[in-house]
């Protein structure tokens, strides 16, 4: 069968979606003649703009103006007259499997973890020892692609994205680009999110080093990032929580020499935009395929608490209510680990 056209599904988070852009790239690059959409929420079609490997983003807006049947069938007939030739489903949910068997595309891939794989044509087992990165482009070895490198993502800031971030740098007194560092302190989960006393000591020991602090969120960040700036009282470090949209924020993290953050989005923006991470782990693990995924980045956790991991994805509460995971990691550990990483930076360029 001669794929001509591909439909990626993947309608999770945007961390998933950059955990996604590997399979697209890697496909792409072996087929260069194929055509390849993607189907995300809204909040994440504006990662994907400008990528060289995507030819279209669709959108589907699952809770809100597209939810319930009538949305989901205007969503089917619409995939159903582009007529793809494959699918390919890494979202695991029961909808996203109905969606692309109902808009009868042939050939439909996904996992054997998946709720609706017995509505796929090849059923892919899902290898929990590996990363993300890697559990999905094994889906591409059902049409026979198999030998392929590591695939890093990628993200396509525009040139409007690079001049807001090199003027919102500038006209913050910021010129030096190898002294920044972005610290991401918010996350979705509660208990994957280190002590907000912690990132503001840490920042401050940062900034008493002469490094430039910028501090990377989204609007639900803007609080947080606001209390850790107050906390540090230093012309040195910004608040960028708010201000950016995800490819400013990419592009912003990119101009950072380093980026610490919780198990979050900005982990794996940074991980597209190559730069180092120092990653704060609490009830999640790395070993469940989510870590940064540089070969340089370091994660940090508490290991051999009997507690954690807690559940998958962490939670709004400590279970135990003690919060080990994250109050046993030290500033210094984190700030030690951060200087090492700065130094062997610098030592190889």
């Amino acid at each position: 069968m001669k794929i001509k056209s591909v439909l990626v599904v993947q309608t999770a988070f945007p961390g998933d979606v950059i955990l996604t852009l590997p399979l697209v790239q890697i496909l792409k690059k072996s087929i260069p003649d194929v055509v390849i959409d993607m189907l995300v929420i809204p909040k994440c079609a504006e990662i994907l703009s400008n990528h060289t490997s995507i030819n279209e983003v669709i959108v589907y807006d699952k809770k809100n103006s597209e939810s319930g049947l009538k949305g989901f069938f205007k969503k089917v007939n619409i995939l159903k007259n582009k007529k793809y030739d494959c699918a390919f489903i890494p979202h695991r949910s029961i909808r996203s499997a109905l969606l692309v068997k109902m808009a009868h595309i042939p050939k439909r891939i996904g996992f054997n973890k998946s709720v609706g794989k017995f509505l796929y044509t090849d059923i892919i087992p899902y290898d929990g020892t590996k990363h993300e990165i890697g559990r999905n482009c094994s889906l591409l070895q059902a049409i026979g692609i198999e030998n392929y490198g590591k695939e890093y993502p990628q993200l396509f800031p525009s040139f409007y994205d690079k001049k807001k971030i090199s003027h919102y740098l500038s006209e913050h007194g910021i010129q030096h680009m190898n002294n920044i560092i972005g610290i991401a302190p918010g996350t979705v989960w509660k208990t994957k999110q280190w002590p907000l006393e912690r990132f503001s000591e840490l920042a401050n020991k940062f900034t008493s080093n002469g490094y430039n602090i910028v501090l990377i969120g989204g609007n639900e960040d803007v609080k947080l990032c606001e209390e850790i700036k107050n906390k540090v009282n230093s012309r040195l470090i910004l608040n960028a929580a708010g201000k950016l949209t995800f490819l400013q924020s990419a592009e912003l993290i990119g101009r950072c020499r380093l980026l610490v953050t919780n198990d979050s989005a900005p982990m794996h923006l940074a991980v597209a935009m190559k730069t180092t991470v120092v990653a704060i782990f609490g009830a999640t693990i790395p070993e469940f395929g989510f870590a940064p995924y540089g070969d340089f980045d370091v994660v940090i956790e508490t290991k051999g608490l009997t507690c954690r991991p807690c559940s998958i994805h962490g939670g709004n509460k400590c279970p135990v209510k003690t919060f080990d995971c994250m109050y046993n990691i030290k500033v210094d550990d984190v700030y030690d680990n951060a200087v090492r990483l700065l130094k062997n930076k610098y030592k190889n360029q």
